[in-house]
């Protein structure tokens, strides 16, 4: 079925010892016996709750019917989990039907699956106290949803980086746009077509769009291909705004800003990579979270800026080079801009160490005797102890 196993290649007893009580090895429990301590109900073969397959099939008839479109769950239950769901709702009723079985990747740990038994996992809530909401996001679909994903604070940068790059697009566009468009609007002068490269990028990014993620969600080429060109094609009609031109050629590249503007605004949201907050607050946020990585104040990052300035005006270049390495190495790029110094977030030249957050569960843990473990030993989800078989 999804697995593409055969059964006749399976054997038994490989990975879990085969229970005697079992009429054929491949049974599997649809009613556990009660444990102490576990919850359970009465029914005809005594008090126990549903084996840990049966209870899917149960839900998901109850609330989504025996026939519904999108089934998920991660890549290690393919075999034997819905597998074993498949048979018994079929068998329940041979109308049940899934349209699409969708299986995602583990995100992984120095390549090692995140659970809560190896301690090696970190929360939402710990990642975004460090980094914007957006740029977790961001890394998430980086990769396609069935493959494997490592954490990395690497990753999670380029993340960030990425996210801050694309807001930053969005409001250099803004601002460049908003006053000449505002003076055109007052003289109510006729809006004219976009221009030909704005026309090709739009189309290109709507196509891409609609054919990868019709095609099994490929979320990563959608990040990585015409989005990026339209981020580009923003940044280089920038440019070519504040050069002198004939006033319709400039009112044509406002329109055509606009419009891929508000095609790459489109394509934000429904990759869950928009805010309802403005760009600016985006970009704000994004800079206070940098700061905290830092282990800085946007205040102490203004003197230091202010001394380097200095020192440019002392000649003392070796200073100034140096200041500005050190502020790389955390994570702020300083920018010199005319006569003028700014900073932002950027990639650290050094890359940053993070600390295994539960590491003192994995101790506790591995003293723990194995068979106090209920849930999490394989043979339990198998149907070990008195149960009914298919």
């Amino acid at each position: 079925m999804l697995s593409g196993q055969r059964l006749e290649h399976n054997r038994a007893g490989e990975r879990v010892a085969v229970d005697s009580r079992k009429r054929h090895p491949a049974d599997f429990a649809l009613w556990k016996a009660a444990k102490p301590g576990e919850p359970s109900w009465d029914s005809p073969w005594g008090p126990g709750r549903p084996g840990w397959h049966i209870e899917c099939s149960a839900m998901s008839a109850c609330y989504l019917t025996h026939k519904f479109d999108i089934h998920g769950g991660g890549i290690d239950l393919i075999f034997p989990h819905h597998e074993n769901e498949i048979a018994q709702s079929w068998a329940a009723d041979h109308d049940s039907h899934v349209s699409y079985w969708m299986h995602n990747g583990h995100v992984t740990n120095n390549n090692e699956k995140m659970s809560k038994s190896l301690g090696n996992f970190f929360t939402i809530r710990q990642i975004t106290e460090r980094y914007h909401s957006l740029a977790l996001r961001h890394f998430l679909i980086s990769a396609h949803y069935r493959s494997p994903l490592n954490y990395s604070i690497s990753q999670l940068e380029n993340s960030s980086d990425a996210i801050y790059y694309i807001f930053q697009t969005l409001q250099d566009c803004k601002d460049a746009v908003s006053p000449l468009l505002q003076g055109e609007t007052e003289k109510n002068e006729k809006v004219p077509q976009i221009n030909e490269a704005a026309k090709e990028c739009i189309k290109k990014l709507n196509v891409e769009f609609q054919t990868k993620m019709s095609d099994d969600l490929q979320t990563p080429v959608i990040l990585t291909g015409a989005l990026q060109e339209a981020l580009k094609f923003v940044n280089t009609s920038l440019k070519m705004l504040k050069k002198k031109m004939q006033k319709r050629a400039q009112l044509q590249l406002i329109q055509s800003l606009l419009e891929v503007e508000k095609v790459v605004g489109k394509v934000l949201d429904v990759l869950g990579l928009l805010s309802s907050k403005s760009y600016a607050e985006v970009l704000q946020q994004l800079k206070d979270k940098a700061l905290k990585r830092a282990g800085l104040t946007e205040d102490e990052v203004l003197h230091l800026i202010d001394e380097r300035t200095q020192a440019r005006i002392n000649k003392d270049f070796a200073k100034s080079d140096k200041m500005r390495a050190d502020l790389a190495t955390k994570g702020i790029a300083l920018m010199d801009v005319g006569n003028e110094i700014t900073w932002r977030p950027c990639i650290p030249s050094e890359p940053l160490v993070a600390e295994v957050v539960q590491r003192p569960i994995v101790e506790e843990k591995q003293s723990t005797p194995v068979n106090q473990k209920v849930e999490e030993i394989p043979g339990d989800r198998e149907g070990n102890g008195p149960h009914t078989t298919t």
